[in-house]
């Protein structure tokens, strides 16, 4: 009898272990979703998609959104956190592919601009809007990243001197990068952070 309830107890304890594991991942999860979405607007951020590429580069959804973007949480690697139109996703699933095979990122690069030229993914649409943020004091806080293929500074209009510096001082102005490429795109410095608004 003394056994049975000495094995009664091992399971309850056991149990009452992997709930406690539940509970925490299930609060890491919510605490990743929430930090998700700090690139966007505030009025995108209750309806974007969370999802996240697992280590074949599969994609991997943490919360089904219903508008048009979607968001990574926060990566190691880089220790930024973006989020996308939902229009590039093929491009970002492929490159997810690519990544998990260990490929140099010139490869990655050039097996993107192959594949697009081929038709195989669609290129970023003129005028799109990616988003940004890092919690590290030595990066840009939050970023915007405007796509404008094949454009130079003369047809936008806009300069093409990094306002890195005056970005961390919280004084950015845009500026383009890859001028007259098919990646040209403005950098559009935000000067209020997501949580400043909060504070």
């Amino acid at each position: 009898m003394k056994r049975e309830v000495k094995r009664f107890a091992g399971l309850v304890g056991a149990w009452f272990l992997i709930l406690i594991s539940q509970a925490a991942v299930m609060a890491q999860s919510a605490d990743e979703i929430a930090k998700a979405v700090l690139p966007l607007p505030e009025d995108l951020r209750a309806d974007a998609t969370i999802y996240i590429y697992d280590e074949n580069g599969n994609r991997k959804i943490l919360r089904p959104g219903s508008n048009m973007v979607e968001c990574m949480p926060k990566n190691p690697e880089d220790g930024f956190t973006r989020c996308y139109n939902k229009i590039t996703a093929d491009r970002r699933d492929f490159q997810a592919k690519l990544k998990a095979k260990k490929m140099s990122r010139q490869e990655i690069t050039a097996a993107m601009e192959q594949a697009t030229k081929e038709g195989r993914i669609k290129s970023a649409p003129y005028g799109l809007i990616n988003y940004r943020y890092s919690d590290d004091d030595k990066r840009i806080k939050l970023l915007w990243i405007m796509s404008v293929p094949n454009a130079t500074p003369e047809t936008v209009g806009v300069s093409t001197v990094s306002q890195r510096a005056a970005a961390l001082k919280g004084k950015g102005l845009p500026w383009m990068m890859l001028p007259g490429t098919p990646g040209a795109h403005i950098m559009i410095p935000i000067n209020n952070t997501p949580l400043s608004n909060h504070e």
